[in-house]
Formats: C-alpha cells, structure tokens, sequence
C-alpha cells in the first residue's frame, strides 16, 4: 500500500547531517470576535499598525480575519515562542474581542457583517482589496471567514547535494523541483493521514449552513450544532475552503514547467460563469478580471510549491526563474486545544511526514489519479472516524484498512524521527509517533473525536466562546519570550509608515494599474 521506501532510509540513517537546518514557517488565521461570540464589525486594530505591511500581522479575507506569520525558522520551539508571542500581543490590544480558536466560524447573522479587508489607498492595497471583491461575489463571503493554518517547509541545501549530487542552489533549481514536486504527489496519495489526525471540525455553527443543510448528510446536537459523526475536517469538504469549479483545470504536479503552465492557463481563460461580474457595478469593479482564476492564489489546493517572490513578479514567475523554494502544507485545521492554533507535536509531525514524503518514489500522476485521491481525502474528511473505513492508492488499487496503512507508514516515520532526534540528542520526534500511532486503534483520541466530545453538550459556539476566553486571560498574562514590546511598537510604527510611502509614491490611475497587472 505504501512505497517500500527501506533503502531510501537507509540513505538518510547513514546521511543524518543532510537533514541539519531544516527551515520552517507558520500562518495562523484566526477571526475576531465579540464578547458573546459573534463575529466584530470593528476595523482592524489601529495599534496592530498596517495589515498590509506589517510584517507578523495582517488580514486574510475579512477585517475580522487576522492573520499571523512568522519568520522563518530552523528551531520549533522557537518557531511557535515567536508565534505566541504574536498572540500575547495582539490579546493585549483587542480590547473586549476574542480570537476565535476553531477554524469554522462563530455565530454570523448574515453575509452582510462581513467586510472586506481594506488596505488604504495605495494601487497595490485596492488591488488586494478588488480580489477580495472578487471571491466574494464568486464563492461567498462566508466560506472566506474559515480560518486555517499554513506550515511552510523547506529542507536544507546539504540534503539536496547529499542526495542529488548538486552543487548549489541555483545550478541544482531543477532537481531540487523535481524533489519538491515528489514530495507534493506522495502528499497528495497519503496526505489525508493530516486531516485524520488533526481535522478539528467535525461540527459547524447551524448559521453556516443555512439554507443549505442538505448539502451534507448532517446530524444535530442537542445544542443545535450540526455535525456528522464520523467527520474530522469539515473545512475540506465541499462545504468548505474548496472550490470544486476548479476540480477540471487539469493542474498536475508531475514538474514544474506543466505544473506552471496550468496555473497560467487558468488565469488567463475566461470563464462564462464570471462574465456576468465583469461590468462595473455601481462604478466600482465586482472582480479583478473574469477568468477562471483571477489571480493564482486562488487556486485552492491543500499544498502548494512556494517562492518568495521578487518585487512585482508573479509566484509562478518566481518558481520558473528560481525554482521550488519550499512548500505550503494548507491542510490543517486551527487546533482548538492550542492557544496559538498549533502545536509542537504537529509541527514534528509535519517534518516527518514531509521527509517521508520527499524521500519515498512517487509515481507521475494524471488528472484522473489526482481526481482519485480526492475520493481518498473526502472519505476520511467526512467519515474518518468509521469503524473499518477503508483507503486506497492510485485509481485501480485494491483498499486497505486505514488503520493498516496509518501504522505501516508510522513505522516508516519512526526510521526518519529516530535520524532527527540523534541529530538532537533528545527523543521528541520518536515520542511523537508514539503518541500518535494510537490514533488508528482508537479514533477517538483524533483532534475530531475529542472536539466532537467536548462540544456533545454544549455546541460550538459555547464551545469555542468558553476556549476563547480561557486563552485570552493566559495570553495576556504571560510576558513576551523571543519578541519584547519595543520591538512590536516598532513595527507597528514601521508598517503604518510604509504604507504611507506606498501611497505617497503612486503615480497612475487605479484603472491603469489594473490593466497592466491583468496584462501579465
């Protein structure tokens, strides 16, 4: 059922410097909300400084979804030190609002109540603003406010030269892509181990639903919440951050040349279901353009190969001039149980199951393979808690019991954790497996089944209410441990002045500005 990856192992036990310097960083979302639960219809916090360029502090979708980004990182723990002490922070200056700690949303009224990040005046802040527009009269604003968190991953240039004979960066782009791409097929045939884990939303407020509470077969709670009782990650399903309009774009991850000529297909070919959008609706733009995808972030995908990208470049462009970077895992619901959203044991997790993932051969795969192991995800997304539920590879294979291919890849997993943990004279990454690998005797002790247990009686919104509340008085009791005050007034100061600067140096019209970004 899983590749016999057993000399690649062997490679790493004898090469264990190759993984020394192993970069990560986070992205957590997260929605304000009021002190009864709802979601807050306030602006976005003056003394947070500029959501468009603060650097550890912006907004997603809405003013009320904030957004939180580390630095880049080869150390865990301080990785997520850094990511509280953004939260210790931002409590402090909410005043009476919460950070809503689950990734579906609190109670909303209506659509209506949700508003549009803004970003100022600048051409580049309405154009973020415009995209938003966008996504909201394609999909709803009320998918949008679904919070989630992004793990991004890179290995260390000594692994690539170890493995692949490289000698930089640079000369060594294409086979560190290759890599990188065998890496995001072998997510994509076992990457629902993630959301079996650590999916947190098996459940969902009744106002998300409304008038849709026949898309899904659910279940109510005494409390009213709906549910399904086997589900572990509701924010994958179609219900959720997925667009499945987007499901025949033929987008493959077989290398990075076809990989980036889809994408540019797809923002480039109108779509007839958008054309009605292209007229201006009161004077103001409904949409940045009309085709299948008006920029290439909204391609919704659970992974996504990444480079920081130059000033005015197009991520795809960035990816043809130097390569993949690193790699965006996008499948992770907020962890309730968690202050900051997530936790070291993820985050170890993540490490190892994405070195599993680069070492262990992956076959090309075609559309329909692809299209597969959606039905794989979907499975475990909506019953992967079922007694006996089963899972299978590629489009022919026979299907196994998850439980089965669970601990066979654990074993796997415990080879690579015991080559890091030897790299740091500690033992936390086999403790990790160990804790984890009883997931699959007992569903129960998934993040989904504990969640489902904890809101039986009270539903999601006190659910989350009561969580919000715990985490905002801890918070704010605890002083900063890598950031310090002076340093977060200085960038809040910085980025406000930024933004000035940006708006100050425009020079043409919006309707130019826009034109020339929908030329490239």
């Amino acid at each position: 059922m899983i590749p016999d990856v057993s000399k690649a192992l062997s490679w790493l036990e004898a090469h264990p410097h190759a993984l020394k310097g192993i970069q990560r960083g986070i992205e957590r979302e997260t929605l304000r909300v009021t002190d009864n639960g709802h979601l807050a219809t306030t602006p976005h916090t003056k003394s947070l400084g500029s959501a468009l360029t603060h650097h550890w502090i912006t907004t997603d979708f809405a003013e009320a979804l904030l957004e939180f980004i580390t630095p880049v990182d080869t150390d865990v723990d301080h990785l997520l030190n850094f990511l509280r002490d953004i939260h210790r922070h931002v409590s402090r200056e909410l005043g009476d609002e919460l950070m809503w700690p689950v990734s579906m949303p609190c109670f909303i009224s209506s659509e209506d109540k949700i508003e549009l990040a803004q970003y100022g005046t600048s051409n580049q802040g309405r154009f973020k603003t415009l995209y938003r527009e966008g996504l909201k009269n394609r999909y709803g604003a009320l998918m949008q406010t679904i919070s989630g968190v992004h793990y991004n991953f890179s290995l260390p240039l000594e692994f690539w030269q170890e493995r692949e004979g490289i000698t930089d960066a640079q000369s060594g782009k294409e086979k560190i892509s290759a890599g990188y791409f065998r890496l995001i097929r072998n997510y994509y045939r076992f990457g629902w181990v993630i959301p079996y884990l650590f999916g947190a939303s098996p459940a969902l407020c009744s106002s998300f639903i409304k008038g849709r509470e026949d898309k899904l077969p659910f279940e109510r709670l005494k409390s009213g919440a709906c549910y399904m009782p086997y589900a572990t990650s509701l924010r994958m399903s179609d219900l959720g951050y997925t667009n499945t309009t987007q499901n025949n774009l033929g987008i493959t991850f077989n290398d990075l040349s076809t990989y980036v000529e889809g994408l540019k297909k797809a923002i480039s070919t109108p779509a007839e279901q958008f054309k009605p959008l292209e007229e201006k609706k009161e004077g103001h733009y409904q949409q940045l353009n009309s085709n299948i995808l008006q920029i290439e972030n909204e391609f919704y995908a659970p992974i996504r190969p990444k480079r920081v990208t130059k000033k005015g470049e197009s991520p795809s462009d960035a990816l043809l001039r130097g390569g993949v970077e690193y790699i965006e895992v996008r499948a992770l619901d907020i962890n309730p149980f968690s202050p900051i959203g997530i936790d070291a044991d993820q985050a170890r997790f993540l490490d190892l199951f994405l070195i599993w993932c680069t070492l262990a051969d992956a076959p090309e795969m075609s559309s329909e393979e692809l299209q597969c192991t959606r039905h794989n995800w979907n499975r475990v997304i909506l019953e992967g808690r079922k007694p006996d539920q089963t899972i299978g590879i590629g489009c022919d294979s026979a299907r196994q019991p998850l439980k089965v291919v669970g601990k066979s890849l654990f074993a796997d997993l415990l080879r690579v954790a015991e080559v890091l943990d030897g790299c740091n004279t500690n033992s936390q990454y086999q403790d990790v497996c160990n804790k984890l690998i009883s997931s699959f005797e007992d569903p129960e002790l998934t993040f989904s089944g504990r969640m489902l247990q904890a809101i039986k009686d009270v539903g999601v919104g006190q659910f989350g209410l009561a969580l919000a509340k715990q985490y905002r008085q801890m918070l704010q009791s605890e002083p900063l441990s890598v950031l310090t005050e002076d340093q977060m007034e200085a960038e809040c100061v910085a980025s406000v002045q930024r933004q000035k600067e940006m708006e100050q140096q425009d020079t043409e019209s919006f309707d130019a500005f826009l034109a020339e970004q929908n030329r490239r």
